[in-house]
């Protein structure tokens, strides 16, 4: 810790409340390292499911672990692959399958099967140079069985038990003249039960963590947040730990969160709602009241004005509204590139202002 900053990892510090753009295959789509560094981005956030197939491990190491590999010279948060089996596998058990073991899954559709245990989770995520890794987890919905849930949780305890043993396996036998150690965050499962989430948060503190997620989808079947059981969740960890809503993106959405107490946010919807033309303005005062502005409209043929006067961004500082328009309608890349990163300043300016709002 410092006096500044709320977290220090080997790469970098964190302020809270801090958003994570989703770099899921080790690159935020349409934008460089460089965007992201002027965005005021802090960490992003990679997944080792994913980047286990593609580039695969060898060709990661060999160039120097993701941040060699990325050009990302700041914090990386590695996810492990808990919610990439829960929506690829559970929709479709023809790609996999989820035993007590760990995740048995055939890349890309293939004949060859993998198995992706705790263990080698954990341990790829730290060849890999990760600041901060993410044990594996069973995910849920929210709408699922209780006797699902139970199956869950006791599959995550029992998963991120043996991440922890791994994990300080690896640290001990690591130099400790490297600086600071990685962290190793829980993830606390339950669904839509109270019982279950208080008995999944309790054995994970008892484990002994350095940061607590909030597993499972956090919307429920109509798309609305599941405040209350989000802050039970929140309320459940002591406030000394922070905690990751793992998933939470949208901006309204990141404001509730940061309110109940929660400290980082990782989604890939900031980004992505650039690239279909949907793009973050702010219409209060304060910058905590949102509205949506669709690019393609025609109403913005000819609008000489920035999409959201005042805001220091790349995008805003240098092009017309009329300008993004006629880039999104011949779909130039540059437009990609452009809107992502005005989101994205969205997002940390958004932060910045919710700092303030912290004691």
């Amino acid at each position: 810790m410092s006096d500044e900053h709320d977290l220090v990892v080997p790469n970098g510090e964190l302020s809270f409340p801090s958003f994570l753009p989703d770099a899921t295959f080790g690159f935020v789509r349409s934008i460089g390292a460089d965007d992201l560094a002027r965005c005021g981005v802090q960490a992003i956030v990679m997944n080792v499911f994913h980047l286990m197939q593609r580039p695969g491990s060898s060709v990661i190491e060999a160039l120097g672990g993701l941040h060699g590999f990325s050009g990302w010279h700041g914090p990386i948060i590695t996810d492990s692959g808990g919610f990439q089996a829960y929506s690829l596998i559970r929709r479709n058990p023809k790609l996999g399958s989820i035993t007590n073991k760990g995740i048995l899954f055939r890349p890309g559709g293939s004949s060859h099967k993998v198995l992706l245990t705790p263990e080698k989770s954990l341990r790829l995520q730290l060849r890999y140079g990760t600041d901060i890794a993410i044990c594996l987890d069973d995910c849920t919905h929210v709408d699922d069985p209780y006797q699902k849930q139970q199956e869950s949780v006791a599959r995550t305890l029992s998963w991120a038990r043996r991440c922890k043993a791994e994990f300080d396996q690896i640290v001990r036998q690591r130099n400790k003249k490297l600086g600071p150690r990685p962290l190793l965050i829980a993830v606390i499962q339950g669904g839509g039960s109270r019982e279950l989430r208080r008995e999944c948060a309790e054995a994970l503190l008892a484990t002994g963590f350095d940061g607590f997620g909030y597993g499972g989808y956090p919307l429920d079947g109509k798309g609305d947040l599941l405040v209350d059981m989000l802050k039970l969740t929140r309320d459940l960890v002591p406030a000394r730990f922070p905690m990751i809503a793992l998933g939470v993106g949208q901006p309204g959405n990141v404001v509730q969160c940061a309110r109940l107490g929660y400290d980082l946010f990782d989604s890939s919807m900031p980004t992505r709602d650039a690239r279909q033309g949907r793009l973050y303005v702010s219409e209060a005062k304060e910058g905590l009241v949102f509205s949506y502005l669709y690019v393609q409209d025609e109403r913005h043929t000819r609008k000489q004005e920035p999409l959201q006067p005042g805001c220091d961004c790349l995008t805003c500082t240098n092009y017309s509204l009329a300008y993004l328009h006629h880039l999104f309608r011949v779909k130039d890349a540059l437009y990609y590139r452009l809107a992502s990163n005005h989101n994205l300043r969205f997002m940390t300016r958004l932060m910045e202002r919710l700092r303030r709002e912290r004691p």
